[in-house]
């Protein structure tokens, strides 16, 4: 390692330290003031207020490690340039892209720590922040809940509630289900002895009642039936919430195993999440010639760069946040919609960068 890069890796750092927890601690103020009243009204302590937003710091971190990444890239450039060791550098015969590559480099071990943070560190406390404001501050019931060994289940549809004897198997007992309309009005009620599960509902011993037109209840009796109902089992028996507490690992297995099956809820989260981890790298690289372009046209550095930057940075996150609105529609494939952005933003950065090398600007 030369003493330039340590110089580089060393001015990043600094730069990156100071750009992130400078917006953790604008992110926590703001967060702080709208759950406070939260707080106060389920008349929770001080401590397990602290606690929340202690917990949630690693979560708000890797939230923010794109935006810091970049500004971190261009206030360490534009320092350089201010001072004029950018000229010096160039002057002794060091192409621009000798002297950024240890910024990228930088970028890149900050992003990993973001990666291992969202595989081990992430998992637990996201469970503690679930858990302290999901559940002991909005007093939030979950979709499946038990009571006394029978579970109940609020669908899309309708509820369902059966007896699950073996949690291993999914084999049930004392089957109902209840399906109304937006005005509560009940359109099918099915009941059944037993119950059966696989890719969909297999019934036996039972009575499928539908009201027909002329306000009167259809009866259905039936030995054995199968039946396709609105919710997925797999979703019986966890909150929507917990997908934040997966572990990268696991849910690259669960994304992975749904996938086969169909299911492409999980597929679409992993991308969502690995590609957002990553979105710092191609944000840097258009964001470290936007300085010198600024400065060149202009004859500012930071003053203008860190805005027209960070519009930037926004702009590409607001594309990014509008394929993943079109994944979840299915519209665009998730690999797409997720990194499609990076290739865009990245090679407009390294097209700007290889500019600056051959004198165009």
């Amino acid at each position: 390692m030369t003493i330039l890069d340590r110089y580089l890796y060393k001015q990043f750092s600094r730069n990156f330290f100071l750009v992130c927890g400078g917006l953790i601690s604008i992110y926590l103020l703001i967060d702080l003031f709208e759950r406070i009243d939260n707080f106060h009204e389920a008349h929770k302590s001080v401590g397990l207020t602290l606690k929340y937003f202690i917990y949630k710091t690693p979560t708000i971190y890797n939230e923010l490690s794109p935006l810091s990444i970049m500004l971190a890239g261009i206030i360490t450039i534009g320092i350089l340039n201010h001072s004029r060791e950018m000229t010096a550098l160039k002057a002794g015969g060091i192409s621009f892209w000798r002297i950024i590559k240890p910024l990228l480099k930088a970028a890149f071990f900050f992003t990993f720590i973001s990666l291992a943070a969202a595989q081990w560190l992430l998992p637990v406390t996201t469970s503690v922040i679930n858990r302290i404001w999901h559940e002991e501050v909005r007093q939030e019931m979950h979709s499946g809940i038990v009571r006394n060994g029978r579970i109940y289940y609020r669908g899309s549809k309708g509820i369902y509630s059966f007896i699950r004897p073996d949690p291993a198997q999914n084999r049930f007992i004392d089957f109902k289900y209840l399906a109304t309309d937006k005005n509560y009005t009940v359109n099918l009620f099915i009941t059944a002895k037993k119950a059966f599960w696989q890719d969909k509902w297999r019934l036996a011993e039972g009575q499928i009642f539908r009201p027909t037109k002329e306000n009167k209840i259809n009866i259905e009796n039936f030995k054995e039936t199968s039946i396709k109902l609105p919710d997925p089992l797999k979703d019986f028996f966890i909150p929507s919430y917990k997908v934040t507490e997966l572990s990268l690992g696991r849910l690259t297995i669960t994304a992975i195993k749904d996938r086969h099956n169909g299911d492409l809820k999980n597929w679409i989260e992993l991308n969502r999440r690995l590609s957002y981890l990553f979105l710092g790298i191609p944000l840097v690289l258009l964001g470290i010639p936007v300085v010198i372009i600024v400065h060149y046209n202009w004859g500012h550095d930071l003053l203008m760069a860190v805005p027209i930057s960070s519009g930037l940075a926004f702009a590409a996150w607001g594309l990014w946040s509008a394929n993943q609105a079109m994944t979840n529609a299915a519209y665009i494939n998730p690999i797409a919609a997720s990194w499609l952005i990076h290739f865009i933003v990245g090679g407009s950065g390294f097209y700007l960068i290889k500019l600056q090398d051959v004198g165009k600007r």
